[in-house]
């Protein structure tokens, strides 16, 4: 076995490990966008948002299976499975591109659907039902009071029935003596929960995006890869075994 043939084995087998490694750092990147909107989706309408997150998830998977078969396929030598390979990364190629697009896309949608939604949530603000874990798990974790700022607070029923107060998740944290009171600005959180939520869900999606875009251009240097070895076997006619060989 010549020395072009034993890089051309070492090249696609280190692209198999690649792809295992892509699909297991894929699979988090999935599971981690679609934790962080889990966390808010009260506050989201869309749930089409989650579409690169399942394409990235499902795309994760395809990889890890190819990446044997690509693995299988250099071993045995075989030019039909090294050209089915080539077509799986074609494939996942074009796939991770339109999750670069979709992501793209809802980004922008998040700022367009956010602050209707979120108005309608905080409404519901009552102390007891789903909707007021959500709202006190957003404004504890996000140090925020109110949609737009803490003077959201109004226009709700909450204010007007708890002598005009807000709740006390929109306290400073460490701050025991906040009673929720306006007249005690000092302990309350002011900026409102939009502008950081959206500002979350916009990092989150960008990270996706970063990846898909790093795994895509792995992705196309690796069908050149598959292209340069098997037209290298023809000119040599060395060649690779037959599938069935």
């Amino acid at each position: 076995m010549d020395c072009g043939i034993i890089t051309s084995k070492t090249v696609l087998l280190f692209l198999s490990l690649i792809f295992w490694a892509a699909g297991a750092t894929l699979a988090y990147v999935g599971a981690y966008v679609i934790k962080s909107y889990g966390n808010f989706e009260n506050f989201i309408q869309d749930r089409y948002t989650l579409i690169p997150a399942a394409i990235i998830i499902g795309v994760s998977v395809v990889m890890f299976i190819f990446g044997l078969v690509g693995c299988c396929a250099t071993v045995r030598e075989s030019k039909v499975g090294l050209s089915f390979f080539f077509l799986i990364i074609m494939v996942i190629f074009a796939a991770e591109v339109a999750a670069l697009v979709l992501s793209f896309v809802y980004q922008r949608k998040i700022n367009e659907d956010l602050e209707h939604s979120m108005t309608e949530v905080f409404a519901k603000y009552d102390g007891n039902d789903p909707e007021t874990n959500t709202v006190d798990y957003l404004q504890t974790q996000l140090q925020c009071c109110g949609v737009t700022n803490y003077t959201s607070w109004y226009n709700t029923t909450w204010f007007s029935s708890h002598n005009n107060t807000v709740p006390l998740s929109c306290c400073k944290n460490g701050t025991s003596q906040c009673t929720g009171r306006l007249d005690q600005p000092g302990l309350l959180n002011l900026e409102g929960c939009e502008g950081k939520l959206e500002s979350l869900l916009k990092d989150v999606l960008s990270y996706a995006m970063l990846v898909i875009l790093g795994f895509a251009i792995i992705k196309f240097f690796g069908m050149l890869s598959v292209c340069v070895i098997t037209c290298n076997s023809n000119n040599r006619r060395s060649g690779y075994q037959s599938l069935y060989a």
